[in-house]
Order: structure tokens, then sequence, then C-alpha cells
């Protein structure tokens, strides 16, 4: 199994496998083939193939139940990765700068006495820190 690779696209790859084999009449014990299944599975599903090899008996595991439980895992997994992948995200991105202007009503100071560049630049400068 590729890193990163759907648990369905592994699933039908070692099917075709097993089929093709067959068509050569090898036969395989239900045993073999969750061993071999297992043994397929890359590094990221070692939790979920210690639980299966510590609590079944392999043996005895039918081969259909270990490709649903293995869906089921990847699709806990997918959400477990997906929240932690959010929260890192959230982490990294630095908190959002606030401008507060201090608003002063003297007399002599009002807007009339100001440019039309300065009334410009005071625009850009608050839809810059604002966002727009």
């Amino acid at each position: 199994m590729k890193q990163d690779e759907p648990i369905v696209d592994m699933i039908t790859c070692f099917t075709d496998i097993i089929n093709g084999l067959r068509r050569f009449d090898r036969k395989f014990t239900n045993g073999e083939l969750v061993s071999k299944m297992h043994r397929s599975l890359s590094e990221d599903w070692n939790s979920l193939r210690m639980l299966i090899e510590n609590t079944k008996d392999v043996n005895t595991y039918p081969l259909e139940e270990i490709y649903g439980t293995c869906m089921t895992y990847e699709l806990n997994n997918a959400k477990t990765k997906k929240k932690t992948r959010r929260s890192t995200e959230e982490m990294k991105e630095p908190p959002k700068r606030q401008i507060v202007l201090k608003s002063t009503n003297d007399e002599g100071s009002s807007n009339a006495n100001m440019s039309d560049e300065e009334l410009d630049d005071l625009v850009l400068l608050v839809k810059k820190w604002r966002g727009f």
C-alpha cells in the first residue's frame, strides 16, 4: 500500500491480484488472505493492525469484515486529521492586528482645513486597515 492511498484502491488492487492467482489454481485460506492484507497495509495503519491481531483470530476473521473495518478506520482517521490540520493552521496564523484612532474634538482641527490629498491618504489608510 502506498502512503496516503485510499483503502478502496488498495482493496481493489489486492482483490485483482488474488483473483489473478486463483485463475492459476492457487488456493488461499482465509488466514493467509487476512495475513497478506495486514502485511500490505502502510505504517499509518499500525494501530488498526495491532488491534485486529490482538483481539481477533486471524484464521477465522472474514476478509470482508476487515475491508469494512479498514474503510471505517480510514473515514474516522481522515476526520481526525482534518480537525488536527485545521487547529494547527489556526495556531500558526498570526493574530489579526487592529488599529484604534483617537478622535479629537478641537475647534481648530476640522476636515475642512485638510487638503484633498490628505483626505485621500486618510481614506486609503482607513480602507487598508479595515480590509476593503
